[in-house]
């Protein structure tokens, strides 16, 4: 996977495909807030994101308040989204059932 920055029509386009995530006013992250039942439910999925994030050596800036966990990806290193970004999403995604 790329470290390099999309473009903000690029990275417009990659988010036509991702329910829920939306592209910061200055194109430099995406951002989703994911809604769960119960505390546990919002862990169980962070649990899950990090194992993958971990793998993909591509973390997340999140938190977690009881069963809402907010979210927003970027890659620091490239100055803004990149294709891991979009990946990332997508797992997440897939996790959240949705």
């Amino acid at each position: 996977m790329t470290r390099e920055k999309l473009g903000r029509e690029a990275a417009e386009a990659a988010l036509t495909a991702l329910d829920g995530w939306t592209l910061a006013k200055d194109g430099a992250s995406i951002a989703r807030t994911f809604t769960f039942k119960n505390f546990s439910e919002a862990f169980a999925f962070m649990t899950r994101v990090a194992l993958a994030a971990e793998k993909m050596d591509h973390h997340p800036d999140w938190s977690n308040v009881y069963k809402t966990v907010d979210v927003t990806l970027n890659t620091h290193d490239a100055g803004g989204v990149t294709a891991l970004d979009i990946e990332l999403a997508k797992k997440m995604n897939r996790y959240f059932g949705g």
